[in-house]
């Protein structure tokens, strides 16, 4: 588009590309965590989050006709850097002049309603953070993900955004670069689309677990002829069952000497006890990763045995996705 009867010259891709490529290296010399947003090949997203993102935004009339503007710029190599934070993406995007332009967008932090609504869909048909990141789950989970104003998604009067050019349309091609920008990176980090909707992966996670643990020992509970011990359900799930309660002893019987843990009570029981200590030691909180790197635990039954440590008051929330001891 040109201003006035003025029509900018055509510059070929190869200069396009040559000239973000040399701002690129100079803007690495100031800042060394600058990170720039760079496609394999010509597709925009691969990962089902990207695609996800990048469809939720082309359905919506309001931005349909407009983002298209940014394809080019994101193949052309032209976002020079994109980083996402909690509620906000900042970017820088070459244009035609020589200093990239500055795009900041502004997101919404998902509703509570919403949220809740999406953590209960999750409940028997999530077992694991790796299956959430992958897109591994049901086509119904993922419909209700993508749920037009009603999923994990942000609608247009969720959105706002700023560049630093000076095109008189209300989304330039530098938001337009940025936004798909927001695709492609969620292509090498899905969990960043949690941050930038600042929520807690780990609670939708975990509580979907533990909601469908809940639901099976209610079931268990009913008459049936089958039924799943106590042993068989903290195998399967990764956590600590309540032992029954004791028979009633006799009024003269002799006191019962006190039962040896079983090895399975004690496993469970110092798996638990060494997450609590690796939280423990980390005052300003700790990560499932780091969580993961000292214990050995694999995600699933980190997050099983977190659940129950907020449930006992031993640990908190200290920040996205972190914990610290009480």
């Amino acid at each position: 588009m040109g201003y006035g009867n003025y029509y900018p010259p055509y510059v070929p891709v190869a200069e396009k590309r040559a000239k973000a490529d040399k701002k690129l290296k100079q803007l690495k010399k100031k800042n060394p965590d600058i990170r720039p947003v760079r496609l394999e090949g010509q597709t925009l997203a691969r990962s089902w989050w990207g695609k996800a993102w990048n469809k939720n935004l082309e359905r919506y009339a309001d931005f349909s006709n407009r983002i298209g503007r940014g394809r080019s710029y994101v193949r052309h190599n032209a976002v020079l850097d994109l980083q996402i934070q909690p509620g906000r993406v900042t970017a820088l995007v070459q244009g035609t002049a020589s200093l990239p332009y500055k795009v900041e967008i502004q997101i919404k932090e998902i509703s509570e309603k919403n949220w809740r609504a999406m953590v209960a869909a999750c409940e028997g048909r999530l077992e694991t953070l790796q299956e959430l990141l992958a897109g591994k789950f049901p086509k119904a989970l993922a419909d209700a993900f993508t749920a037009q104003g009603e999923g994990l998604f942000p609608t247009p009067t969720e959105i706002g955004f700023f560049c630093s050019c000076p095109d008189w349309a209300s989304m330039c091609k530098h938001v337009a670069a940025t936004l798909y920008g927001i695709g492609a990176r969620l292509d090498e980090d899905p969990s960043l689309f949690f941050t930038l909707r600042n929520r807690d992966i780990s609670e939708m996670v975990s509580t979907a677990v533990a909601e469908g643990t809940k639901t099976l020992l209610d079931r268990a509970e009913r008459k049936s002829d089958r039924v799943m011990d106590d042993a068989d359900l903290s195998d399967v799930f990764g956590i600590d069952m309540e032992p029954p309660a004791p028979e009633p002893a006799e009024a003269k019987a002799k006191p019962a000497p006190k039962a040896k843990k079983t090895a399975v009570q004690k496993s469970k029981s110092t798996a638990i006890d060494t997450v609590a200590a690796v939280i423990a030691k980390h005052p300003k909180g700790v990560g499932v990763g780091d969580i993961r790197k000292a214990t050995g635990f694999d995600d699933r039954k980190i997050y099983n045995i977190v659940h129950q440590l907020k449930e006992k008051g031993r640990i908190r929330s200290a920040g996205w996705g972190k914990y610290a001891a009480v």
